[in-house]
């Protein structure tokens, strides 16, 4: 490991010739979504849209250029998260959180390596030149070598790159539920029996932000109602995070570490608008006919079921009446 490991967004290649994750020649491929996650909800024949859109696919026809160690190193990983879900909360919540971040990262990474296809191929139909900020570029720089944990000996110094919170869940059983931001790598998968958060590159510091509230979910079973929320609430707090995360990233004896770097002392998180956290919230409680007037109310302090918005106790999901 004396050269640098391939990082596909240096001069932005997005071939499907080259292995996503190695950068090697290849023919193969896998799936974005493992076939055994579609298989079993049975979503591989309904569509997704890419973020602008004006373009979808079927998820079972989402596929990422791999080569057969990279293949093969996924297919393992997936015997090892397969086996977790089917003992249900607490197989995930055993889980090496490493494992979590690589298996929602294939995801993450799949839908945002098809963002890029699809961005470049728009532009260059219209003669435009196909770019990313530094900023971008920089951040996922940063989760592609992460990513590459899988198959390099790379391990990770301290503090976790990551936010990730696994949590008892309740649903409808094959009822299956997930929601992905790739530009900001945040994912939310929730089924019946547990669920789980990730952001996947904030240093920790969104659930550190949210950490009276996961205090407060401890040894609670939650409503799906609470869930779509922890997730807003991590979201939002994603959006207004002000916080380039930094790495120290060392190749000694051809092993790479990657530890995070402290940030500075300013305030991390700018002001926290509830006008446009109602309006997100309302998104995604949208199927329970709830609507953002019904969540900022005048008068009154904004309509939340994980704390009561008067006391601020945690809210029983048992006292939740709406259906799950």
């Amino acid at each position: 490991m004396s050269q640098a490991l391939y990082n596909p967004f240096e001069d932005l290649i997005f071939d499907e010739h080259f292995c996503f994750l190695s950068g090697t020649l290849t023919t193969e491929k896998m799936t974005v979504f493992p076939q055994w996650l579609m298989d079993h909800f049975k979503f591989g024949d309904e569509r997704i849209e890419m973020m602008d859109k004006a373009k979808s696919y079927n998820y079972e026809d989402l596929e990422l250029p791999c080569s057969p160690e990279v293949k093969q190193a996924f297919d393992a990983l997936d015997v090892k998260i397969k086996a977790a879900y089917e003992k249900g909360y607490e197989g995930m919540a055993a889980l090496d959180e490493l494992f979590i971040f690589q298996w929602t990262g294939r995801m993450v990474y799949g839908l945002l390596y098809y963002e890029m296809v699809y961005e470049r191929n728009r532009l260059q139909k219209k003669g435009e030149e196909f770019e990313l900020s530094p900023a971008l570029k920089d951040r996922f720089s940063n989760f592609h070598l992460m990513m590459q944990s899988i198959i390099e000996p790379i391990s990770f110094v301290g503090k976790k790159p990551w936010s990730i919170v696994v949590f008892p869940l309740k649903y409808s059983a094959d009822i299956f539920s997930y929601r992905d931001d790739a530009i900001n790598l945040m994912f939310s998968f929730g089924v019946n029996g547990f669920g789980f958060v990730a952001c996947l590159q904030d240093n920790g510091v969104i659930k550190e932000k949210n950490k009276e509230v996961l205090q407060k979910i401890e040894g609670h079973v939650l409503h799906p109602l609470q869930f779509e929320e922890l997730y807003a609430r991590f979201h939002y707090s994603d959006y207004i995070l002000n916080y380039k995360p930094e790495y120290d990233v060392q190749n000694l004896n051809d092993k790479i570490t990657i530890e995070v770097k402290e940030g500075e002392k300013e305030p991390m998180f700018g002001f926290w608008n509830e006008d446009i956290f109602s309006q997100l919230l309302s998104n995604y409680w949208s199927v329970y006919g709830i609507t953002k007037d019904d969540i900022l109310q005048p008068q009154r302090p904004p309509l939340s079921f994980l704390e009561n918005p008067y006391t601020k106790e945690f809210v029983n999901p048992e006292t939740i009446a709406l259906p799950f």
